[in-house]
């Protein structure tokens, strides 16, 4: 859940550097992108997760869990970034619309993959750090 915020702020300055509105439709196009984020997510943290119940060193297994997952990651996000720029460049008749939607996911969505697969494994390492802390 760390990584969302990231995600989001890349959505809002896409939209910002665009000249496009917080509407409607940008806001449904944030909750498409915490959907993929988290999902990205998920997919490092529950492969590091395993591996530290198993016994190994959880920052070996972060960097591995993120090792592992990065062309999973980037194939699926890259995929759906080039899926969606027919929404950004979209024009006629109700474009503002699919404009509003496909900017904010496009640009959190290349900074989710920019930066996610760095932050996600140390967010990892630090919570569980911070759960070992607490239990002391």
């Amino acid at each position: 859940m760390l990584s969302l915020p990231i995600a989001g702020l890349g959505a809002y300055l896409g939209v910002l550097l665009c000249g496009l509105e917080n509407n409607i439709y940008f806001q449904i196009g944030l909750v498409m992108l915490i959907g993929l984020v988290a999902k990205n997510a998920i997919l490092i943290v529950e492969f590091a997760n395993v591996e530290v119940k198993k016994g190994a060193d959880v920052i070996t297994t972060a960097l591995q869990a993120a090792h592992l997952r990065f062309r999973p990651i980037v194939m699926t996000s890259l995929t759906f970034i080039l899926g969606i720029l027919p929404l950004v460049f979209a024009s006629g008749p109700g474009s503002a619309s699919r404009q509003g939607i496909g900017t904010g996911v496009f640009f959190g969505m290349l900074v989710a993959i920019t930066f996610g697969i760095v932050l996600v494994p140390f967010f990892f390492v630090l919570i569980y750090k911070l759960k070992i802390k607490i239990k002391r």
